[in-house]
């Protein structure tokens, strides 16, 4: 760089230590410029320190070692030339949207009068599209509409850079989309400097000029930056047909995926799995059983003019109407849709933790009325006994469907599947000290270990960052391709809903969702997420899914968001 850069990191390092005494390096010595107005990404791994770093430029905690200059003069401190916005939006609940922007303009901008500060709060909400709603207070706005009160907030700072810390990682995937869009006009109205913290890589590339991979933990530094050449504006669905776009992304996550294999390092299991089938805790009638019986293998799984409706103060509301779809046994299908479509209603139903209001559910010729083991449920928030190791979670089922099996076939079986999921080294470990990807690994774990005939997946990797993810799709593929296990799993996000299944099953918008397109994914098995980013089969499938979204992307959801 030619001029003085806005911002610079030299050497940066933090560690901390914990009460055991043992110290954890976080940061191994950080270098970065960045140039006045431009937008960088910082994309990162779980817990390789990308909070702890853009903390530190915030100047709320101070590095162990190296500086961090601000035009050239090192930063003491936080102060209103750098705004920052977290994950999680820390609003004043009995403020209104306004007096919470205010809130911060007074703090800062006391050397202006109160018409001054009163238009630049107003000029703020307006920017970030709340206009409408300056009188509400948070608990009467959505998620999406807090975070933007956030990033208004942090505006009207006037900062001269802007830190954003994974501000849409907790939102669905429809509001965020809706909130990128918002940071770009920000970015192309403000033109300020902004730096994204972001565990995205699609997001990445929509919104950044350029992009500074971290290393994983410990010590991470910065490993790669990747330059962003692709024009703008920037739109999703173009995007996904340029060569440039294809290139990039394939690059990074190659580069990512590297990282992640060389940090993991994950031994095979050597434990077999014992040859001893679960008890059937849902037996047919004896009818049924004293008939000659065949396996099922085509519709094995029948959803017919499936009806959900809830009582509400203005009468019925029907959430999903006339749902209907047929599986074959060992099957994996995709389902696909924006928040408040109905997909969990769908899955809730199937699990028989839902009562049907119309139509049925039919599996291996018996109606779904109630929960039980032979349909296993992965939700988005790991359900485990916080108490209980790894082991006892998984044990606890295996126990009620194998109890006439020895103790060490048991086991055996626990054991695989902890392996598995790459839990080996783990199984002692309390769920109560577990990050929320290991958590959600022991919950897959034992979702398999219950050899259930439908496997039912509700967003599992949710609340995951997008890397800790990836590791676990993978996770999830390999286990079933051992198990072919009859499954349906909801997702927000179009790259797993293509990975993994055989076909996606996309929803309309509620109420009265249904489906409304079945797009059959013809990928060889098994899959691998670096070949499929090399065959435009990927990149065609992704365009028709995206496409439907987009063109459902109206009404109260986008609204709301």
């Amino acid at each position: 760089m030619t001029m003085q850069p806005i911002l610079s990191l030299k050497g940066v390092s933090k560690s901390y230590t914990g009460k055991s005494g043992s110290v954890s390096e976080v940061l191994g010595g950080v270098d970065l410029e960045v140039a006045e107005g431009e937008f960088v990404a910082i994309l990162g791994f779980s817990g390789a320190g990308k909070t702890t770093l853009i903390s530190a430029v915030a100047g709320l905690l101070e590095p162990d070692a190296g500086e961090i200059l601000l035009r050239g003069k090192p930063i003491d401190g936080p102060d209103r030339d750098r705004g920052l916005v977290f994950q999680s939006y820390s609003l004043f609940p009995w403020l209104t949207v306004e007096a919470n922007v205010a809130l911060a303009v007074d703090a800062v901008h006391k050397d202006r009068s109160k018409a001054e500060r009163a238009a630049l709060v107003r000029q703020k909400i307006e920017l970030v599209g709340l206009d409408h709603a300056r009188e509400r207070k948070p608990a009467q706005l959505s998620g999406g509409m807090r975070q933007r009160v956030a990033v208004a907030r942090a505006l009207a700072m006037e900062p001269q850079i802007l830190l954003l810390d994974e501000p849409l990682s907790a939102l669905d995937a429809l509001t965020r989309a809706k909130l990128q869009d918002e940071i770009e006009r920000i970015r192309k109205e403000e033109k300020r400097t902004i730096i994204l913290v972001t565990n995205d890589v699609d997001e990445a590339l929509l919104l950044a000029d350029r992009v500074a991979v971290l290393t994983p933990a410990p010590a991470a530094r910065i490993g790669r930056t990747f330059d962003i050449a692709i024009p703008r504006p920037r739109e999703r669905e173009a995007m996904n047909d340029d060569v440039a776009f294809q290139r990039l992304r394939k690059e990074i996550v190659g580069y990512l995926g590297g990282l992640n294999v060389a940090a993991s390092g994950e031994e095979q299991s050597t434990i077999a799995l014992p040859n001893v089938t679960p008890l059937d805790l849902a037996p047919p009638p004896h009818a049924y059983r004293d008939a000659a019986r065949s396996a099922v293998e085509s519709r094995y799984l029948e959803f017919y003019k499936l009806r959900k409706a809830y009582p509400t103060p203005k009468g019925e509301l029907t959430v999903v109407k006339d749902f209907n779809l047929l599986m074959d046994r060992g099957e994996f299908i995709s389902l696909i849709g924006h928040s408040g479509c109905g997909k969990s209603t769908v899955l809730t139903m199937a699990a028989g933790l839902n009562p049907i209001s119309g139509g049925g559910i039919v599996l291996d010729n018996r109606e779904i009325d109630i929960a039980g083991p032979d349909k296993a449920v992965v939700f988005q928030a790991p359900s485990l006994m916080p108490w209980l190791t790894a082991r006892q979670n998984v044990a606890l089922g295996v126990e009620r469907v194998y109890p006439h099996a020895a103790r060490a076939e048991r086991r055996a079986i626990v054991d695989y599947y902890l392996d598995r999921v790459g839990l080996g080294d783990a199984k002692e470990k309390l769920a109560a000290e577990m990050s929320n990807g290991m958590r959600q690994r022991v919950g897959i774990a034992r979702a398999f270990a219950l050899s259930p005939r439908l496997l039912l997946l509700d967003e599992p990797f949710g609340m995951l960052d997008s890397l800790t993810r990836w590791d676990l799709q993978d996770v999830l593929v390999e286990v079933w391709n051992r198990t072919k296990v009859t499954a349906i799993m909801v997702t927000h996000d179009v790259d797993e809903a293509i990975l993994l299944a055989d076909r996606v099953v996309m929803m309309t918008n509620g109420p009265n969702a249904t489906i409304g397109k079945v797009l059959k994914v013809d990928l060889p098995r098994p899959r691998d997420r670096k070949a499929l980013l090399e065959d435009p089969k990927f990149y065609q499938y992704r365009q028709e899914v995206l496409h439907f979204l987009a063109e459902y992307d109206h009404g109260p959801a986008a609204r709301a968001a």
